[in-house]
C-alpha cells in the first residue's frame, strides 16, 4: 500500500493504485492526492454532471469537468462550482 501526503484532506493517507486520468494531471494527482479525496471528487463530480445535465460524450462538458476537478485539488480557493444543497464534508 502507498502511501501519500494528500493535497486536499492535509494529511498522509493510502494513495491511488494508477492515475486516475491521462496526462500530467493524472500523474499529479497519482503523485498527491488520496482514494478517500479522489471518492469525494467521484462523488462530487457525479453532482456536477446531474445538476447540469452534462453530456459526457460532448467536448465541452469534459473540458468543465477536468477545469473543475483541477480547481477542486489543486486550487489555492478550491472554488469549484457549488450545488444547491451540497454541504463538503
Amino acid at each position: 500500500m502507498n502511501k501519500v501526503n494528500c493535497i486536499k484532506l492535509n494529511k498522509e493517507l493510502e494513495g491511488l493504485d494508477r492515475a486516475p486520468y491521462p496526462g500530467e494531471l493524472g500523474k499529479k494527482i497519482l503523485e498527491s492526492v488520496s482514494k478517500e479525496a479522489w471518492q469525494q471528487w467521484l462523488d462530487y463530480q457525479t453532482m456536477l454532471i446531474n445538476e447540469n445535465n452534462l453530456n459526457l460524450f460532448e467536448e465541452s462538458s469534459q473540458s468543465y469537468l477536468k477545469q473543475q476537478m483541477e480547481i477542486y485539488f489543486f486550487s489555492e480557493d478550491g472554488d469549484v462550482d457549488k450545488i444547491d444543497g451540497y454541504t463538503p464534508k
